[in-house]
C-alpha cells in the first residue's frame, strides 16, 4: 500500500463529479420545491398591493368625486333654501300688509260708525236739550215775572 499525500486542495477525481451531480440535484430540487413557490407567492403578493395601491387610487379619486358632488348639491340646496326664504318673506310681507290694509278699513269703518253714532247722539241731545232749554226758558221767565206764561 502506498500512500499518496497530496496537499492540494481539490483533487479531481470521480468523487468530483459525484458531488457536482448531487449539487446540480440539489439546486433542481431547492428550485423546485422553494425558489419557484416562493417567486410565485412574492409574485402574487406584488400583484395584490399593486391591485390594493390602484384601488387606493381609485377610491380617492371616488372621494374627491363624492365630495365635489356633495358640495354641489350642498350649494344647489342652499340656494334653493335662500329662494325659498326669501319667497317666504315675501309672501309673509304681503300677508302682513293684507292684514295691515284689512286693519286700517276695519279701523276706518268703526271710526266712521262711532263718528256717525256720535252724531247722531249729539243730534239728539240737541233736540232733548233745546225741549229743556225751553221749558227752563219758560221757567225762568215766569219766575221773573211773577205769572204764567201760555204755551
Amino acid at each position: 500500500m502506498h500512500i499518496i499525500s497530496n496537499i492540494a486542495l481539490i483533487s479531481i477525481n470521480e468523487t468530483l463529479l459525484f458531488q457536482l451531480f448531487s449539487f446540480l440535484i440539489f439546486l433542481f430540487i431547492i428550485n423546485r420545491i422553494m425558489f419557484r413557490p416562493l417567486q410565485s407567492v412574492m409574485d402574487n403578493r406584488k400583484k395584490h398591493m399593486d391591485k390594493i395601491q390602484t384601488d387606493t387610487v381609485d377610491a380617492i379619486k371616488e372621494l374627491e368625486s363624492l365630495t365635489q358632488n356633495l358640495k354641489a348639491q350642498e350649494s344647489e340646496v342652499r340656494t334653493e333654501a335662500l329662494e325659498l326664504k326669501r319667497e317666504v318673506e315675501e309672501s309673509g310681507s304681503r300677508q302682513a300688509a293684507e292684514v295691515f290694509a284689512a286693519s286700517k278699513k276695519e279701523i276706518e269703518t268703526l271710526k266712521e260708525k262711532a263718528e256717525m253714532e256720535v252724531k247722531a247722539r249729539i243730534a239728539e241731545e240737541r233736540k232733548h236739550l233745546q225741549k229743556e232749554s225751553q221749558a227752563l226758558a219758560v221757567t225762568v221767565m215766569e219766575k221773573l215775572l211773577d205769572r204764567r206764561l201760555a204755551p
